[in-house]
């Protein structure tokens, strides 16, 4: 497996950090009382923006393990 830590990212590259304050206008979003369709849509979007951090990552640093045969 050939790794490329140069293309890793690092905690303040700006796909962390949009991830993280997608969270956290999900989870304001809970203590403020919301539900329904606008909660859901702020949970997807934090989702799918550390989805997109975790496959960036695991292609920079040569993909998953895969299991013995």
């Amino acid at each position: 497996m050939v790794t490329d830590a140069n293309s890793a990212l690092f905690p303040d590259h700006h796909m962390y950090t949009d991830a993280v304050d997608a969270m956290k206008r999900y989870h304001q979003a809970q203590a403020d009382g919301i539900s329904g369709a606008e909660l859901e849509s702020l949970r997807l979007l934090a989702e799918q923006r550390f989805q997109a951090v975790t496959d960036y990552q695991l292609r920079a640093l040569g993909g998953p393990i895969e299991p013995s045969q």
